[in-house]
């Protein structure tokens, strides 16, 4: 920031006004603080404008050399930290073009004809979210396979699968965790459509009617990698859909994680203990010396309210926002910054994470074999041999209510207490009732079957693999 006593620069537009601006004042509306991390997006899509003027004669040659170089010497000073950022100068905008007027004279004051810190601002934001959605893309398939890798070996480790957290059928530890490879594909496919809609460059839309200069949009266009251009004016320098997209995705990717993260904790539980976490990613208690708790699944769970909240800021944002640019959408840049990097960060410390998960298979198939997990299995049975599913709902039920008086399960009723609720029962059932048994018999695409999880496995590993990087 400025130096303690040194004059303040005068403003870029302080010419309309007869006073300074009030220190507090200054402070509320400045930015720099936080915009300052969009220095090497600004510094890009300046040196595009600045070949593109030059391009259509609208700047010299010589100039263009100088704005080059300027910017190359600029963009060293922020790597090596010894930029001096203004408090003053308001942005990330106004203190790079300062330095550059400082360095190269006239020609700095030049490179901003033909554009406003209006469609400045939005490409400078989309050039940092597209790189930030490309990493984030990536780590999302990263965790992927880690899941993959884990699901593999344990392809046929029977556990319980739950409804409203009461046991309900036997599944493969497998099975559950590629519902999360699932999740995250169409996480993946949101951040991609985000992508899309995302990469239209607003440069050239001034600051909010177009510019007089002969200008060539397409053609900075292209140098900075965009698909095409915000084909509106006002549109190009008022929209943050793409910023609101991505928090909605990211919002997504956070509610998945945070669903595994409670799984986590509660198979960590000592009343389940079917899994162990790496003490790297868990902390002790101040008072009990016994705990070991789920620190990076518990802070997934809370920072997920925090991306939510981004999100909600956002929208709250735009929702009464007239055509076309307004000051409010200073608030755009913090929750989204903050949302790439929550992201970012939990995505890698959770690949980390899974990669060293211990799995307790003997403790998860005990549980399997408890809360009547093949009722459903024994009604199945019933109907193939005649009875309407109603029917055979109903004597299950009863059978059910008797083994629990007798503290016994399904599979622990001899044949002729089975029998006792339905002539249909042959000494066979006790296949259907075996847990083993039950999950081999979902073998069809989507099923749990341990042929089926590793048809799933293999069929996703294919897809990723197929899959270029962005």
């Amino acid at each position: 920031m400025q130096e303690k006593g040194a004059k303040p620069a005068p403003k870029t537009w302080s010419g309309r006004f007869s006073e300074p601006v009030a220190q507090r004042v200054l402070r509320y509306t400045a930015s720099v603080g936080f915009d300052q991390r969009l220095a090497p997006y600004d510094i890009q899509g300046s040196i595009a404008h600045a070949r593109m003027l030059a391009k259509q004669r609208i700047i010299s040659a010589e100039d263009l050399a100088d704005i080059e170089r300027g910017m190359a010497q600029i963009g060293q000073e922020i790597e090596s930290g010894q930029f001096k950022w203004s408090l003053e100068l308001e942005d990330v905008h106004l203190n790079i073009e300062r330095r550059l007027t400082e360095l190269v004279g006239d020609a700095g004051k030049r490179l901003h004809t033909a554009r406003s810190r209006n469609d400045q601002v939005a490409t400078d934001v989309r050039l940092f979210l597209r790189e930030g959605l490309d990493t984030i893309g990536g780590l999302v398939k990263r965790l992927q396979g880690v899941l993959l890798d884990v699901a593999e070996p344990h392809a046929a480790s029977i556990m319980p699968g739950f409804t409203h957290l009461q046991v309900a059928q036997p599944v493969t530890f497998g099975h559950h965790l590629l519902a999360y490879v699932a999740m995250l594909d169409r996480d993946r496919g949101r951040f991609a459509d985000c992508r899309k809609r995302l990469n239209r460059l607003p440069l050239g839309a001034g600051a909010l009617a177009g510019t007089t200069y002969p200008i060539d949009r397409e053609v900075v266009a292209q140098a900075l990698g965009f698909d095409g251009i915000c084909e509106n004016s006002l549109d190009a320098v008022s929209d943050r859909d793409f910023a609101i997209e991505f928090c909605a995705a990211a919002a997504l990717l956070m509610t998945h994680l945070s669903r595994l993260s409670e799984e986590l904790i509660i198979w960590m539980s000592q009343p389940f203990g079917f899994i162990r976490l790496a003490d790297q990613f868990c902390t002790g208690s101040s008072m009990m010396p016994q705990k070991k708790n789920p620190d990076v699944p518990e802070l997934v769970r809370g920072k997920t309210g925090r991306v939510n909240g981004h999100l909600v800021a956002l929208l709250t944002l735009m929702k009464a926002q007239p055509l076309a640019y307004n000051k409010d959408n200073q608030e755009d840049k913090e929750p989204l910054f903050d949302t790439v990097d929550t992201l970012t960060d939990t995505l890698i410390i959770y690949a980390e994470m899974l990669a060293s998960l211990q799995v307790d298979s003997a403790k998860m198939r005990a549980q399997a074999e408890r809360g009547y997990a093949t009722a459903t299995d024994l009604a199945d049975y019933l109907v193939k041999r005649g009875l309407p599913f109603r029917d055979a709902h109903e004597t299950v039920a009863l059978a059910v209510r008797h083994a629990e008086a007798q503290k016994k399960d399904l599979s622990q009723l001899s044949l002729a207490e089975l029998q006792g609720f339905s002539r249909a029962i042959a000494p066979d059932v006790f296949d259907v009732l075996n847990i083993e048994g039950s999950v081999a018999a979902r073998s069809h695409p989507g099923g749990t079957a341990p042929e089926q999880v590793r048809l799933a496995i293999k069929a996703a590993r294919a897809r990723l693999a197929q899959e270029s990087p962005q």
